[in-house]
């Protein structure tokens, strides 16, 4: 947990006041207008609707955070650290060398300084999506980022069915509404996209919901599986775990033991769900 705490000494620097302004490292670009959409609620949404939320999945207390000051104060000076270790960003390397084709058109949400992508593969476009202007500048694989606090606007300056892919890395767990950004993302997604979401057990402690902080290995697996299962059109999904023995996950008892002896030696466990938008795409 220490490394998750270390900073760069701080600085004067003032956050891009305008959340939803897309910026470049160098410049800044107009972002695309949203289309409008009734104001009643359809029934049976499209492929490239915005997905309808069946249920929600998180209560109140659940949604709850011990720090409650804005995140975007939290996330004011940048931390140029990466928040898991080697082996965890290995595998996730790898599990987007799998799933993702060199030309597509990725959203990297709540990102960092880092995506994690191969670094042999060139994406067509790689949007990212941030807290902190100065970390999001820094990452050299961002065509262009946009600043946002989706605890306070869910919705995206995007059209429908934008990217290919979303990714969203180690920040799942700081989510008060994520069965409405689950449903922004699959509005995002064109038919046959992914949304891959990975995490692992470190987090900031003050700014996880309650759900997250009181829950285990298995438990969060659970609840992210909810968030895909809450919204219409995700197809059913697929759960990868590496755990510290290097074997990968079968869901038995003994694998979930392992885990928790994993975490115990300073191992960071991979945890990652997959699913796609209306359809998982086969390719020969």
């Amino acid at each position: 947990m220490n490394s998750l705490q270390q900073t760069l000494k701080p600085f004067k620097w003032n956050p891009n006041p305008n959340p939803t302004r897309i910026l470049t490292p160098k410049t800044q670009i107009n972002p695309i207008k949203l289309q409008s959409s009734s104001s009643s609620p359809s029934p049976s949404p499209s492929p490239s609707s915005a997905g309808r939320i069946k249920r929600t999945v998180l209560t109140k207390e659940g949604r709850t955070k011990l720090n409650i000051s804005p995140d975007r104060d939290f996330y004011a000076y940048p931390r140029f650290v990466t928040h898991v270790d080697n082996n965890f960003i290995d595998t996730l390397t790898s599990v987007y060398r799998d799933r993702l084709s060199p030309d597509c058109e990725i959203l990297d949400l709540m990102s960092s300084w880092v995506s994690h992508l191969p670094k042999e593969v060139k994406y067509k476009r790689v949007v990212g999506h941030g807290l902190n202007a100065q970390e999001l500048a820094k990452n050299p694989r961002l065509d262009y980022f946009v600043v946002k606090d989706l605890n306070q606007d869910h919705k995206f300056e995007f059209e429908n069915a934008s990217f290919d892919a979303v990714l969203c890395t180690v920040s799942v767990q700081y989510l008060q509404e994520p069965e409405k950004v689950f449903a922004e993302v699959f509005r995002l997604l064109r038919p046959g996209g992914v949304f891959i979401v990975s995490f692992s057990n470190r987090m900031f402690y003050e700014k996880a919901i309650g759900a997250w902080r009181e829950g285990t290995g298995y438990g969060r697996v659970q609840l992210v599986v909810q968030y895909f299962q809450c919204v219409d059109g995700f197809t059913e999904p697929e759960v990868v775990r590496k755990l510290a023995d290097g074997a990968m996950g079968d869901g038995s008892v003994f694998e979930w033991i392992k885990g928790v002896l994993g975490l115990l030696s300073g191992s960071d466990p991979f945890y990652a769900v997959i699913a796609y938008k209306n359809f998982k795409p086969i390719y020969d």
